[in-house]
């Protein structure tokens, strides 16, 4: 299709710059947009969840559960004119199990083998049922990246995969440059010839960046924004409850800094949770769109149990916590991204959890760099979003299990780890939620993260955008997308 439209740029507006461009050692939120037009997947979902076909065309169980067989969408080819065929599977999901700072290990640690039945055919063999493997292949464990290229030591820097956009160019903290793959196997349905993500992490900037026109679609509005753009005709605001939430996570092990009274003692951490109104997070920083949460599986999830609903603020309980454990006031330094809603809450918490005896210094970070300190243990808590998983396993597993990919406190319960671990070879609902239930009853009992509201994904857009719909995983997805001519 080759329009008038088809020529222009598309501007994105991000809450922060991505970390490195490899989905298999990149975990930013951020990261995950760039890389939805830049990489495909095995396979996608769709607005309501269900599971759609990419890379992959078709795929089937084996009778036991542990053999996962994909056919391959033929002719597709990588942005280097490699084609994409089984043994560029293997090697993907080989690397992503295998690279020694991979963060796809723990999402891929039932994958035992992965064989080349055919050139367009290839067959993942389990070690144990896995409930959770489609969903992480539907995400940055199933991104597959030139072979050729990851061989190359600067991936990161010149990442090569097979999405509808190619990377053209990179400057930190300003702009990531994607153009058009005119060989893409569904390029007619891709309409800009580039696409440029910008990095604004103030709020308010980022807002006047798209009524300005240098932006044309944003993430993440701000909630005190809302009523101003419902009322602009020249924006769009399109909004979606997500999977995902915020939460506070708890150094209890990584390190040095875990050997403080809020790391070694679960009665400051419940304490500190006490001292929390999330209902005031929700309306003073929220405006309604942030509703409080107090487990790792939002309200529309099967997994969620109302027995572990929000507990309310209680500051005279959370005061005899701190005096059962020994202390009238507690010190400790709360890291968080630089941007002006996380800032509004890491305030709020400060002040509300002063009143409980805890003595709160905020600590903004530039995002990318907070992350990098949370796996090094720098740190006593942190305040971050997660962006949520279809499968309730990618909420909880890799941030509680003890050797989690994103266990940054490096909390550890081998008890915890058995439920968890179970739970992903359950394809049995009932039994599943019987599994986290029990977890979560360990969970909420030390607190290694305490949850504050479920995380809703708001974007704006200028009214000439035509197409765009938003998805509960806060994925920006550009197929049909396109300017009003």
């Amino acid at each position: 299709m080759s329009t008038a439209a088809s020529a222009q740029t598309l501007r994105i507006g991000l809450q922060e710059d991505p970390d490195v461009l490899d989905p298999h050692r990149a975990r930013t939120f951020v990261g995950r947009i760039v890389f939805t037009s830049l990489c495909n997947k095995l396979v996608d979902i769709t607005p309501d969840l269900r599971f759609t076909p990419e890379l992959a065309t078709e795929w089937s169980w084996n009778e036991d559960g542990k053999a996962l067989t994909f056919k391959l969408r033929p002719g597709v080819k990588f942005h280097d004119g490699e084609p994409l065929d089984a043994a560029a599977v293997k090697a993907n999901l080989d690397r992503a199990r295998t690279l020694p700072d991979s963060l796809r290990k723990s999402e891929l640690s039932s994958v035992e083998s992965v064989d080349v039945v055919d050139d367009m055919t290839v067959k993942i063999n389990l070690s144990r049922p896995d409930a959770t493997l489609l969903s992480q292949l539907s995400d940055r464990a199933g991104m597959i990246l030139s072979p050729k290229a990851i061989a190359s030591a600067d991936f990161g820097q010149k990442p090569i995969c097979s999405g509808p956009y190619k990377f053209v160019e990179r400057v930190h903290n300003d702009r990531i440059v994607l153009e058009r793959f005119k060989e893409y196997w569904d390029a007619e349905n891709y309409n800009f010839e580039r696409v440029i993500f910008q990095p604004i992490p103030d709020t308010t900037v980022r807002l006047a960046n798209l009524r300005s026109g240098n932006l044309d679609l944003m993430e993440r509005l701000a909630p005190n924004d809302i009523a101003a753009v419902k009322e602009d005709t020249n924006i769009t605001f399109a909004p979606i409850s997500g999977l995902g939430f915020f939460r506070l996570t708890i150094n209890t092990q990584n390190g040095e800094r875990a050997k403080s009274p809020i790391g070694q003692d679960k009665r400051v951490r419940q304490a500190l949770e006490l001292s929390i109104d999330r209902d005031v997070i929700n309306q003073v920083v929220g405006q309604g769109i942030f509703p409080p949460a107090g487990q790792p599986f939002p309200p529309a999830s099967p997994y969620n149990n109302q027995k572990f609903a929000a507990k309310n603020r209680d500051v005279e309980k959370a005061k005899q916590l701190l005096k059962e454990a020994g202390f009238d006031r507690i010190k400790f330094e709360l890291g968080f991204g630089t941007n002006t809603t996380t800032q509004q809450i890491a305030e709020i918490i400060q002040a509300m959890a002063s009143e409980a005896g805890f003595d709160i210094s905020l600590r903004p970070t530039e995002f990318a760099a907070l992350q990098k300190e949370a796996q090094a243990g720098t740190f006593d808590v942190n305040l971050a979003g997660w962006s949520g998983r279809v499968d309730p396993d990618g909420n909880v597993h890799s941030f509680v299990t003890c050797k989690g990919a994103l266990n940054d406190g490096r909390y550890c319960n081998a008890e915890v780890d058995k439920l968890l671990n179970e739970a992903r070879t359950a394809n049995d609902e009932a039994k599943r939620k019987q599994l986290y239930d029990s977890a979560q009853e360990i969970l909420q009992d030390a607190l290694p993260v305490i949850y504050l509201y479920y995380q809703p994904w708001p974007f704006a857009h200028t009214k000439k955008l035509q197409g765009f719909k938003p998805y509960p995983d806060g994925m920006i997805r550009l197929k049909g997308v396109e300017f009003a001519s």
